[in-house]
């Protein structure tokens, strides 16, 4: 197994320019292309691969992650975890925000070989780079059943971001933006409950955000306001970086053909932000892991 060549931005290729929108929730559709939210302006969209766009749930804003569903549809994030069908029916919530607990919504996600989802909660308060302010409500991680209850399995995570799984399934990760950290931990196949928590890599540079995984067990992370993508080995060692020409990269997923593409998106970190969001790609020689389809609740009731 080889690591990455350092790469710079010339070498990636532009997809999609979005003007001052803030893209997130990478997720790559054989049939759709790459399917990704605007979290500023609102809706999902799908990019195919003549470079077209469409809507596929229009409107709704602050969507971090995005779970493709096994029944079809999609689970994402917001002010709430919601399903939604492939025909654009009515919204299924299978989880809501708690403002009792000081929690606004939700963020990032990922899911399980079983078709669970994992997703992360945010505090109410905004999050300022790396401070780490003691009176600022934490977040929690979610893991959301096939029977849709949903449990607590990790706490005191001050700005939850990007989320993935280890080939095996026996890790998982998570970035800690605020703290500036990555963190991770051993997970129990059964249950889906988490142990051993521990940081697995800290930046130097940026705050990570997004995240994915290889067949090789690295991390590919982003690192939002300082314009990279850093491939970490399963030890947390850097050993390659990506130069994006855009400060405020915010994930990446694998997908193609053989998911050997590497889509990078990027986002406007507000409307006066000089950069646009764009989405990029990069041809890699390691296979990333394909995101298991959620198989969450599609209706509500028996």
């Amino acid at each position: 197994m080889t690591t990455t060549p350092n790469r710079r931005a010339d070498e990636l290729t532009l997809l999609h320019h979005g003007g001052k929108g803030l893209i997130e929730g990478p997720r790559y559709d054989s049939r759709l292309g790459l399917v990704f939210s605007d979290a500023r302006r609102g809706g999902v969209y799908a990019l195919d691969d003549h470079g077209d766009v469409s809507v596929l749930w229009p409107h709704r804003r602050g969507i971090g992650g995005i779970a493709l569903h096994a029944a079809g549809g999609m689970v994402v994030s917001g002010r709430n975890l919601a399903y939604r069908d492939a025909g654009g029916g009515d919204t299924v919530v299978l989880v809501e925000q708690s403002p009792e607990q000081g929690l606004a919504g939700f963020n990032d996600l990922t899911v399980d070989s079983r078709g669970r989802v994992y997703v992360g909660s945010v505090a109410e308060v905004a999050v300022d780079g790396r401070a780490d302010d003691p009176d600022r409500k934490a977040g929690c991680l979610y893991l959301i059943g096939t029977d849709g209850t949903a449990e607590v399995v990790a706490d005191d995570i001050q700005l939850s971001n990007g989320v993935g799984l280890s080939p095996d399934g026996g890790t998982l990760y998570m970035s800690d933006s605020a703290r500036g950290h990555v963190l991770c931990w051993d997970v129990d196949a059964d249950s889906g409950r988490l142990s051993a928590r521990r940081v697995f890599h800290s930046l130097t540079a940026g705050l990570p955000d997004g995240l994915a995984v290889d067949e090789h067990g690295h991390v590919w992370v982003t690192a939002a306001r300082a314009g990279q993508v850093l491939e970490l080995t399963p030890d947390g060692v850097l050993v390659s970086t990506i130069e994006v020409p855009s400060p405020m990269v915010t994930s990446v997923v694998f997908g193609g053909e053989d998911l050997t593409r590497l889509f990078i998106v990027t986002g406007a970190e507000s409307p006066e932000d000089p950069h646009d969001a764009l989405i990029l790609s990069l041809e890699l020689s390691v296979r990333g892991m394909q995101v298991p389809r959620a198989e969450t609740p599609t209706r509500v009731g028996p």
